[in-house]
């Protein structure tokens, strides 16, 4: 299980203001695209968001998370306008050292704590938006989900920030507006793929004590290591491994994972979302863990109850049907990426990576939402990072 949730008491991490450390990092950053494999980026649109900078408006960045370098790619779209970015993260990425943590800072990153109420963030996003000095970046998708060809539920957060910074410019002397860019990002594979995933499906496959088998269609391979590695969490779950298809399987493992811990600390069963409904449980969860005030028996039963939160979570993001009807060199690397991150919490970069960046019309928001049902501006904003991500058709 990667360190996604950290049991301290969290600190508020607010990000650098000046541009001195972004230039100074500026050299630096095709080095950390190649580390992430990307060795080029195209960044179309790119006049649609200088006219939003030309016009002085406070510009919120929304592009999809499907890569761990979509941040590398987006300060590269930045870089096309002559503007350094300011990025909202998750804080466990701040606690991975103290020179990751003063780079962040410094680069204008600043830190979330996406399991409670971050008020400090907040402020800081509505502030950075009501200054138009710098675009704001925000993954509205709130998880990174290594898939290019869908996109996961859009948390309301997004638009909550966008309005708060809307009714502050409304009300500044003079006044201005703020507007959210959406963003689509796409990874095209342009190498070799057998070779390229070779090595990792060997290892996999290893680890499941078996004789690699390179012969094997690629699609076949894969649906065969997926089932054993599900048929092992079935059993150490279930009692017994499944029967039927990886998506129906899949399916009855998060609610067998999540329904008994939904019932006891949410008081019931919650539908939607496999990822809001983990937010909701480790909210539930963590408090008395990061106070430190619990018996050590205590202690281990909620580690083991987050260990089954963090599962559910990464069975969910993969997609049903993702690997039907001659999938994209794209979906083979992708999951392949993914079973090498479930079985080892890390994943070796796999090149040639090129990003599409693909900037979307501005969408103005509105001070003031009608009340019920879904917040029209996250409407708008999935249906047109879904046109951008060719996911739907634009009209």
């Amino acid at each position: 299980m990667q360190a996604i949730v950290v049991a301290k008491p969290y600190k508020f991490v607010p990000p650098r203001r000046g541009n001195l450390w972004p230039t100074l990092l500026r050299p630096v950053l095709p080095w950390f695209l190649r580390k992430e494999g990307v060795t080029s980026v195209d960044c179309r649109g790119v006049e649609k968001l200088a006219a939003s900078v030309s016009a002085g408006h406070g510009v919120m960045l929304a592009p999809n998370h499907c890569r761990p370098g979509d941040a590398f790619v987006v300060a590269a779209l930045g870089r096309a306008v002559g503007k350094n970015v300011h990025i909202m993260a998750s804080w466990h990425i701040f606690m991975q050292g103290r020179i990751q943590r003063l780079l962040l800072s410094r680069a204008g990153v600043f830190s979330v704590y996406r399991e409670g109420l971050d008020r400090e963030a907040l402020k800081c996003a509505i502030q950075i938006l009501t200054d138009a000095r710098r675009p704001l970046v925000i993954f509205p998708e709130g998880v990174l989900s290594r898939h290019n060809d869908k996109l996961n539920p859009l948390m309301d957060g997004t638009a909550m920030i966008a309005r708060a910074a809307a009714k502050h410019r409304a009300a500044a002397k003079p006044s201005g507006r703020v507007v959210v860019h959406p963003v689509g990002i796409r990874y095209y594979f342009e190498g070799n793929l057998s070779e390229a995933i070779e090595p990792m499906l060997a290892d996999i496959e290893r680890r499941l004590l078996w004789q690699p088998n390179p012969g094997m269609a690629l699609v076949e391979r894969l649906a065969k290591i997926g089932g054993a590695l599900l048929a092992q969490k079935e059993a150490e779950h279930l009692g017994i491994p499944g029967t039927g298809d990886l998506d129906g399987r899949i399916r009855d493992l998060i609610d067998h994972l999540l329904n008994p811990i939904e019932d006891a600390w949410l008081k019931g069963r919650h539908e939607g979302d496999v990822v809001g409904r983990v937010k909701l449980l480790r909210t539930a969860l963590l408090p008395d863990l990061v106070a430190g005030q619990l018996t050590e028996a205590e202690q281990d039963r909620r580690w083991s109850l987050l260990a089954k939160l963090y599962l559910a979570q990464q069975l969910a993001l993969y997609p049903p049907g993702y690997l039907a009807a001659n999938p994209t060199p794209e979906r083979i690397l992708e999951t392949v990426e993914r079973l090498e991150e479930d079985t080892t919490d890390r994943v070796r970069a796999v090149s040639p990576l090129r990003a599409v960046v693909s900037v979307g019309e501005a969408i103005e928001v509105s001070q003031e939402r009608a009340r019920g049902g879904e917040d029209p501006l996250m409407v708008v904003l999935r249906e047109r990072l879904e046109a951008l991500l060719a996911l739907r058709q634009s009209g």
